[in-house]
């Protein structure tokens, strides 16, 4: 049976559509079909279901994915190891929040990067859940942290851990409010105070008020800047109230530079996922960087 063949196979089946494994392959859609057919004919048993978006695997193409994905993989593994020196590097490229990335995933990496004396290099790049996993799919990244359970079987999300989120303002607003006062159905006390968010939809104010007090917040944002290290150092400037993770903000709650507005018997989580394209574990430094992560993650809770 034609590897080339076997590997288009795999492609589809972790794709879920022969237009992703397509842009996978770097082939044409047509081209992918082909293979399919061809796959097929050989096997003599269809291994999809064709439908409106994408394909559904038969029984029998999920039985061939599980003995050949494997296998499959670990050639990969041998393809892309087996002609380097042994004094070269290998590159871990990781995806995620900037704010996320920065303030945990690269110092523990880096921290583990060489401790062992089986260093590899690190190459990380920042963007939202959609950009990322798409850009782990496309192979552009090795190891990717999103806010969002990727679905299929092309990727594969372990949870890595929840974020507490915080409403925060500078004191003078704590004041202004009156916040021993603030109950789970105050949000109107709120509305004289400026908005500082990330982006226009306000994503954590909104998912703050709908969570905290069952309702949307009253007006945009006053200061809107692309990083929530920005939006934590306007609020600490006076700029207005600001929903912050609370790794991010506990430095300056604990120096005063912020207060907590109100603090709810349940606080709003997010949790973040630890997202792979299935089979990568396989590469040793793939696994390490993922095992370890997860390892840390165990103390940011």
């Amino acid at each position: 049976m034609d590897l080339a063949l076997l590997r288009t196979f795999v492609t589809v089946h972790r794709a879920g559509s022969f237009t992703r494994a397509a842009a996978l392959l770097g082939l044409s859609q047509p081209a992918v079909t082909s293979q399919i057919r061809t796959l097929e004919r050989q096997i003599g048993r269809p291994l999809f279901l064709r439908q409106a978006r994408g394909v559904t695997p038969t029984t029998i193409g999920d039985e061939l994915a599980h003995k050949a994905a494997p296998h499959l993989d670990a050639l990969v593994e041998i393809t892309e190891t087996g002609l380097e020196d042994d004094s070269s590097l290998r590159t871990l490229h990781l995806a995620g929040p900037p704010e996320f990335t920065a303030e945990r995933a690269l110092p523990a990496l880096t921290a583990l990067n060489g401790e062992d004396g089986q260093a590899f290099a690190l190459r990380a790049s920042f963007g939202n859940a959609e950009e990322t996993l798409e850009g782990l799919a496309a192979g552009h990244h090795d190891l990717a942290i999103a806010t969002a359970r990727p679905r299929g079987a092309l990727l594969t999300g372990t949870p890595l851990c929840d974020e507490e989120h915080v409403l925060v303002a500078a004191p003078h607003w704590a004041e202004r409010v009156g916040t021993e006062k603030l109950s789970s159905t105050d949000a109107p006390a709120l509305e004289s105070v400026p908005v500082v968010e990330v982006h226009e939809s306000l994503p954590f104010v909104a998912r703050y008020w709908a969570s905290v007090f069952d309702a949307c917040p009253a007006g945009p944002g006053t200061v809107v800047a692309p990083d929530l290290r920005a939006v934590l150092a306007c609020a600490i400037a006076g700029a207005g109230l600001a929903v912050l993770p609370r790794y991010l903000c506990a430095p300056a709650l604990e120096r005063g530079d912020v207060v907590a507005l109100h603090e709810p018997a349940i606080p709003p989580l997010r949790t973040y996922f630890l997202v792979v394209r299935t089979g990568t574990l396989a590469m040793p430094h793939i696994a390490r960087a993922h095992e370890w992560l997860l390892h840390a993650a165990a103390g940011w809770n």
